[in-house]
This record gives C-alpha cells, sequence and structure tokens, in this order.
C-alpha cells in the first residue's frame, strides 16, 4: 500500500488516486511492483531530526529515503520536507506542485536502485525524474493538459 502521512505539518493537496497511480505505473516501468511505501510530510526541523539521528548529517534536505525494498518490489519510507519543496520551487522557478511531485518521484526512483551521488548519476536522476512528470496529467500540475494520466514509457 502507498500511505500518504504527515508530522507536524498539513497534508499537501495531491489527487491520492492518481498519484498512487502514477507511482504504481513508475515502479513498474523499472520492472517493480508497489510494496509498503510511505510519504512522511513534514517539516525542514523533523526531516533535520531524521537526517541527524539516522544518517549523521548535520544539514536540511528535501527528502530522506530509507529503502526496503526486496528484488522485486519496491517498500520503503520517504521523509519529504514541505518547506524545503516551498523553497526548492522558488529557487528554480518552478509551480509547488511540480516540485512536490518531483520529490514524490524522486524517493521512488531511489527505490528502485537509481542513485544520484556523482553528477553523472544525478544528471540521470533528473532526466528519470523529468521522464516520470511528463507522465502525469500536465493539467494537474497546473501546466497545459495532456488529457489523462498515462503510463510511464521506460
Amino acid at each position: 500500500m502507498i500511505h500518504f502521512v504527515t508530522e507536524g505539518v498539513e497534508m499537501p493537496a495531491i489527487e491520492r488516486g492518481k498519484v498512487e497511480a502514477w507511482i504504481r505505473a513508475t515502479a513498474a516501468g523499472y520492472g517493480f511492483a508497489t510494496g509498503d511505501i510511505n510519504y512522511i510530510f513534514c517539516s525542514d526541523e523533523r526531516i533535520l531530526e531524521v537526517n541527524r539521528q539516522f544518517l549523521g548529517h548535520d544539514y536540511y534536505t528535501d527528502i530522506i529515503t530509507f529503502d526496503y525494498s526486496t528484488p522485486t518490489t519496491v517498500s520503503g519510507d520517504i521523509y519529504i520536507s514541505l518547506d524545503t519543496v516551498r523553497s526548492n520551487a522558488e529557487l528554480f522557478d518552478a509551480t509547488y506542485d511540480r516540485e512536490l511531485h518531483r520529490v514524490i518521484i524522486h524517493g521512488l526512483l531511489h527505490l528502485t536502485g537509481q542513485q544520484d551521488k556523482t553528477p553523472e548519476t544525478e544528471a540521470e536522476m533528473h532526466r528519470k525524474e523529468d521522464r516520470a512528470l511528463s507522465a502525469v496529467d500536465s493539467s494537474y500540475l497546473g501546466e497545459a493538459s495532456n488529457d489523462r494520466l498515462k503510463p510511464y514509457d521506460s
């Protein structure tokens, strides 16, 4: 199951059914079924706490992914700081909704094995994020309409 929960913030306005279908389609495009995936929306302070406690890092970030996947099923806990999503949307001149969906799929891509620690893997991650974002109904993200949710094309 895909769960969306909050810790100390309001739930962002997402269409859960569409987002869940998009996540499943994206995972399937990489050859994975979806198991238990928990998206935990939180504040900068909460993600800093998680970063310090579990990763030993003393900085803010937009997302932290804990991977519990098997070779055929993606599962994990994905913490997303809505504060940093909002800041990054402004920084990158994107809508808040588009940046939120980019981060949502970024976490899933980590669960499929995609890394982003080198310039090359980071560029590949961005390409895969853009590809997955193009599969979402663009009007849902406040852009020109593509009429419906499209399956991921790997």
